[in-house]
């Protein structure tokens, strides 16, 4: 097995330390390093062939949990482990909304650095200690982090966009979905990403879940 990671971290002694911890594990290759959010997203354009992403929060151009949001829309399948000195509850709370898949703290050692890679792949959530008591008081204390608000929030789909939903709902794949409404396969990408934006989610079926929970389908 040999994982492909790539790093976001505009700190060039960071991105030497994180190379280093990389460097002990065979089965981690490391394709490359970008200095912010847009240039990753650039990268990722010419090849998103990535398993694990290494994300810092705070970088120019673009932070890491707008880049963590993107990529989340567009590569579904590649996980995102914020890897940061910040551990504030609002930073905390953020990213995990944007669909990061783990939170690290950069002190971790090279070891848990390779196991919160390993574990991400297979599904997991690795969080440092104090992040994942962070996460809990979160929940426990859903005024922290307004999650009563967003859950409150009216969705409003579209008349067209309820459609997609539908077609999606009986698993017909964006080309079938295309030639039943007489719309391009962009179109319907593109309401697609709308629908997961409004629904704040990641992936089809998450999608669907979603709208049939809230009685919009």
């Amino acid at each position: 097995m040999n994982l492909k990671v790539c790093i976001a971290e505009d700190n060039y002694f960071l991105v030497k330390a994180i190379k280093e911890k990389l460097s002990f594990f065979d089965d981690i290759s490391l394709k490359f390093h970008a200095n912010n959010g847009a240039e990753l997203i650039g990268k990722l354009e010419e090849n998103h062939n990535i398993d694990v992403i290494l994300m810092d929060i705070q970088m120019p151009e673009m932070n890491g949990i707008k880049a963590t949001e993107i990529v989340k829309n567009k590569y579904p399948q590649i996980k995102v482990i914020m890897l940061t000195v910040v551990d504030d509850d609002d930073c905390v709370f953020k990213a995990i909304k944007a669909g990061a898949n783990g939170y690290l703290l950069k002190e971790i050692n090279a070891e848990n650095l390779h196991k919160s890679i390993i574990e991400v792949t297979k599904g997991g959530a690795p969080m440092t200690p104090s992040i994942a008591l962070k996460t809990l008081n979160l929940l426990r204390n859903p005024d922290l982090a307004n999650i009563k608000k967003l859950e409150q929030e009216e969705i409003k789909l579209s008349k067209r966009e309820t459609e997609i939903l539908v077609q999606l709902s009986k698993g017909l794949n964006y080309n079938v979905i295309s030639e039943n409404l007489i719309i391009s396969p962009s179109t319907v990408r593109k309401h697609i990403e709308n629908i997961y934006k409004k629904l704040q989610v990641h992936s089809k079926m998450e999608a669907v879940m979603k709208a049939q929970k809230r009685n919009l389908i």
